[in-house]
């Protein structure tokens, strides 16, 4: 049981990251009006550095491709792991309303990342 609900919260992550992560290149979703002045500022630094949202894009589809099958999942979680600290630290410092979300995304990476675990050991011994 155990096993199906981490692959469809793990679906459920990777397609979000993949979609986030194409917006970026096509930019389907609309812009909130309502986005809190700091988050715009924030914004338009990233974009001001004209490699940094592809970057960001491609890492996101890669990692939330890599994401979804089991055998490939713990290394989309490290894949995912910077961004994901990015959006926690972004909606920490900047825009707390959507810190509830980007809590429940992070801990959902870290649950992945405590499954795989003896995966990573070789890495560090």
């Amino acid at each position: 049981m155990k096993n199906k609900i981490l692959f469809v919260i793990s679906l459920l992550f990777g397609l979000m990251f993949i979609n986030a992560g194409l917006n970026k290149f096509f930019n389907y979703m609309p812009v909130p009006e309502d986005m809190p002045e700091d988050l715009v500022r924030l914004m338009k630094a990233f974009m001001e550095i004209s490699w940094l949202m592809p970057l960001v894009g491609a890492i996101e589809v890669i990692g939330g491709v890599l994401f979804i099958p089991p055998k490939t999942r713990a290394l989309g979680a490290i894949v995912i792991l910077p961004v994901m600290v990015g959006i926690l630290l972004t909606n920490i410092f900047v825009v707390p309303s959507g810190l509830p979300i980007a809590l429940a995304l992070f801990l959902i990476n870290v649950w992945v990342l405590f499954e795989n675990r003896e995966k990573y050991l070789p890495m560090i011994r």
